[in-house]
């Protein structure tokens, strides 16, 4: 047993709404994918592994819910990043939910950065929410709203140090949150911020869940079954629901009570 229920809640404004989500071909974004699919939601995502993103919309082809679109995209090149929104548009109409979750933790020491790879970080960790933000922000000021999500992480609330340049990458995106948030919120658009705790994905299970790593689990959370991606993309779907339409400017933090 995982601790999890068997049933998400549903969420009738997100039937046939459209929805971009970034990193949609594995983890916690292929979580997010099936979820909003299975709420009936017209789902385009990118990812730069092809191979893993068509296995998801096959997935999910054969569970016979809403099937999703595949757009591979390199999110460090921001004009193939816009073009995707562009053509996402084109499929289902205007963007209302963009979830900005894609990321990547690799480990690193400060005395091994190298400027070039200290800009790589920025890429591939901030720099895509910002502009993905600013190209969907027309489609759902047409739309008469929308729901912006960000993906933060618990690792600068509690200093983790072994990735400094990620760790800087995702405090940023709180600033950037409420930024959007305040010059968003006239056009009724909700910008929030989700930070997850260690989930255990199949990249963070083969390479870090070792017998230290359960140790910390028990030592650090104040609930004792592992976090999944699935706890990730069910406060997404509420964040992207009309049920949370006052919510914006805001940190929700899901990690089984670790910060």
């Amino acid at each position: 047993m995982n601790g999890m229920i068997d049933q998400p809640a549903s969420f009738p404004s997100l039937e046939g709404r459209s929805v971009f989500i970034t990193g949609g071909g594995s983890g916690i974004g292929e979580s997010l994918v099936e979820h909003f699919c299975r709420q009936g939601a017209r789902v385009c995502f990118v990812d730069i592994a092809e191979d893993a993103s068509r296995a998801v919309v096959e997935h999910m082809r054969s569970a016979g819910v809403a099937v999703p679109h595949f757009i591979r995209c390199d999110l460090r090149d921001i004009e193939a990043l816009r073009a995707a929104i562009a053509d996402a548009r084109e499929l289902h109409g205007n963007i209302q939910v963009l979830v900005n979750n894609a990321g990547n933790d690799d480990r690193h020491t400060t005395e091994s950065v190298t400027v070039e790879y200290w800009d790589d970080r920025m890429q591939i960790n901030l720099r895509h929410q910002f502009f993905a933000a600013q190209a969907v922000r027309p489609q759902m000021r047409e739309a008469g709203g929308g729901s912006i999500i960000n993906f933060g992480s618990i690792t600068w609330l509690v200093g983790d140090p072994d990735c400094p340049a990620y760790v800087t990458a995702k405090s940023a995106i709180g600033g950037l949150t409420r930024a959007l948030a305040r010059e968003l919120g006239p056009e009724r658009i909700r910008v929030n911020c989700v930070l997850p705790g260690w989930v255990m994905t199949e990249r963070q299970m083969k390479l870090w869940l070792d017998e230290a790593g359960e140790k910390q689990i028990a030592d650090r959370q104040c609930l004792t079954d592992k976090l999944y991606p699935a706890d990730i993309a069910r406060m997404v779907l509420f964040l992207a629901a009309d049920d949370s339409r006052m919510c914006t400017s805001q940190n929700y933090i899901v990690d089984g009570g670790w910060v």
